[in-house]
């Protein structure tokens, strides 16, 4: 399972990227107003400088019409960059049209198996399922990636990849590779805590304390 940043903070990116393990980062608008005074175009590109993989820039408009136009504009930014549309009918006749022109999508927001279908027989690239946020309803969140990814595996047409968003912890990027989803994307900290064990750093405590005793 491939590993992204959910990030708009450039020098998250940088970081996590020189730890050699980053496949690709998702944006949306909420993460680019956190970084203040950025300007949209700027921060996807040097982003896309930074990791060798699709960088997901969101569309806000509503309608499927501006969706395609602003990820018509996305898509002259760099190679890598995927537009990020929501799972609703007008962003499948958003993902539909960029499909036919060549342009990836990743489709947002996706809370049941049935809009994950939908999405990847409109031409998407990439789904969103948002799992954290499904367990806040109560409902378990790796059920609907093993839910898609069933689904998925069952048609031979469908060459959609499950993305795993709304990561909360380390446990549900594990729980979402054995699930059956392709890649999850998480926040720095989730990846800061999960290279974190008390074991290693004990272990390292008593390495160094046995290097330095040594006679």
């Amino acid at each position: 399972m491939q590993l992204y940043l959910d990030t708009a903070n450039v020098g998250e990116i940088r970081e996590a990227a020189a730890w050699g393990i980053l496949s690709g980062v998702t944006t949306n608008p909420t993460l680019i107003a956190k970084e203040k005074g950025v300007d949209f175009k700027a921060v996807i590109t040097e982003i896309a400088e930074l990791v060798d993989g699709p960088i997901s820039a969101e569309a806000i408009s509503l309608d499927g019409e501006g969706m395609v136009k602003e990820g018509r504009e996305f898509a002259t930014w760099h190679p890598n960059v995927i537009v990020k549309v929501p799972c609703t009918t007008e962003g499948l006749k958003a993902v539909y049209q960029l499909a036919r022109d060549g342009i990836r999508t990743n489709v947002t927001l996706i809370f049941n198996a049935a809009q994950a279908l939908m999405a990847a027989r409109a031409g998407a690239f990439v789904v969103s399922p948002f799992i954290g946020r499904v367990d806040d309803t109560g409902v378990d969140g790796m059920q609907l990636i093993r839910e898609i990814s069933q689904i998925y595996k069952s048609d031979a047409e469908i060459k959609t990849r499950i993305l795993a968003a709304s990561i909360r912890h380390p446990r549900h990027v594990i729980d979402c590779a054995l699930a059956g989803a392709d890649i999850a994307t998480c926040p720095f900290k989730v990846l800061q805590q999960a290279m974190r064990h008390p074991l290693t750093d004990r272990g390292i405590e008593q390495f160094l304390a046995d290097w330095k005793a040594r006679g």
